[in-house]
């Protein structure tokens, strides 16, 4: 099937003589069995039956299934938000001495979750540009363990040649692990591309409503998810099941909702590129991107996220923010409303003045997430907040 009817036809659990349409919320902390052996064998592996929700739990089964479909993986584990199922991408590998290799252009959270692992743990870490895949192996080291990417990045908006340097992580015996929560499976799939490991923040467009805090790994192989479910589940990060059927309801829109944000977000950028108070716009979608021609062979669609760089640095980044009436000042991104924030001080917060440099990210650079409201309505509120 198409992946447009996919997030449409859910995994639901199987009954006698006829099954649910929609995906019941199983909210059950704790299963009953009559038979030891079986409780026991629930407890020890994830596909023997369900014993205790924060193992397994038959809501969160089917959002896990939903999405290891979409991405094309083996299996999925979920988790109880986006740093959850980083977290458990990194700490279910990595110890003391190990090296990563990550672009220098992450989610905020991603940065401060290494940085914990160097300080407390005593993992490396090298930072690359992300354009020549040669920079993998001028990188990698004996201790090198993982690859770390994200298929458009965030705030910036940079698109990683995925086939390339994932061949390069290859070549190099890494595990590679791709953050894919802007593009979704609907505009790309990295393990199609050879990624070991997909992860989502479920918060972002699979939710897409602000209304749910939830994260998704997904496997390319059963011995990795395996191993990956029996870290997070001994960490404690399993997803709610209430959260788990509330990204479910979400995910039957999102081919509708990400055909919505793509089309928004690329004349919304048309739009900035002509303003006088604009410096730079950072879209995929437009040919004046350095990744456009990466962009066209790697992802369906340019995506909902617009990036740009406003004259006047800070102050003027603080006056557009607080001037907007329909655009949301938030953290967050991906919902059906456009929401915005200035990364140097929100999301980005935990770079210093140099990393920040590195990530593209400037004094008055603004990220905003392209909602599915009228076009003409979002334009109307940024151009009139706009300094």
């Amino acid at each position: 099937m198409e992946p447009a009817t996919r997030v449409v036809h859910q995994h639901t659990p199987v009954m006698p003589n006829s099954r649910p349409i929609s995906v019941p919320i199983y909210q059950a902390s704790n299963f009953a069995f009559d038979d030891p052996d079986a409780l026991a064998d629930a407890l020890n592996a994830p596909d023997q039956g369900f014993a205790y929700s924060r193992y397994a739990n038959p809501t969160t089964r089917a959002l896990e299934e939903t999405v290891a479909a979409l991405e094309g993986g083996t299996a999925a584990v979920a988790t109880a938000s986006g740093m959850g199922a980083i977290c458990s991408a990194l700490m279910g590998v990595l110890k003391t001495g190990d090296h990563v290799i990550a672009q220098s252009c992450l989610y905020g959270g991603t940065y401060a979750a290494l940085d914990y692992l160097r300080e407390h743990y005593g993992v490396e870490v090298s930072y690359l540009a992300g354009e020549d895949p040669a920079e993998v192996a001028d990188a990698v080291r004996p201790t090198t363990r993982m690859l770390y990417l994200e298929t458009i990045t965030n705030p910036v908006t940079r698109v990683v040649d995925l086939p390339a340097f994932l061949d390069a992580g290859k070549q190099a015996g890494l595990l590679t692990v791709v953050d894919n929560t802007f593009a979704t499976p609907l505009l790309c799939r990295p393990i199609e591309h050879g990624a070991d490991v997909v992860v989502h923040s479920v918060t972002k467009y699979l939710g897409g409503h602000s209304d749910v805090t939830a994260g998704i790994l997904v496997f390319a192989d059963e011995q990795r998810y395996r191993h990956g479910w029996h870290h997070t589940m001994e960490m404690g990060a399993a997803i709610d099941p209430f959260a788990a059927w509330l990204t479910l309801r979400g995910i039957q829109t999102l081919a509708l909702r990400m055909r919505q944000h793509c089309a928004n977000a690329g004349r919304v950028a048309e739009l900035l590129s002509a303003h006088p108070s604009v410096e730079a716009v950072h879209y995929p979608g437009r040919p004046t991107h350095p990744d456009h021609e990466v962009a066209k062979r790697v992802l369906a669609d340019f995506g909902g996220v617009v990036t740009f760089d406003l004259a006047g640095g800070r102050d003027a980044g603080y006056r557009f923010t607080k001037g907007l009436r329909l655009v949301k000042l938030a953290a967050s991104l991906g919902g059906v409303e456009s929401m915005t924030l200035h990364p140097a001080s929100t999301s980005h917060r935990q770079l210093d003045a140099d990393a920040l440099r590195a990530a593209g990210i400037g004094e008055g650079t603004i990220r905003l997430s392209v909602g599915i409201e009228h076009v003409d309505d979002i334009w109307a509120d940024l151009s009139q907040a706009l300094p």
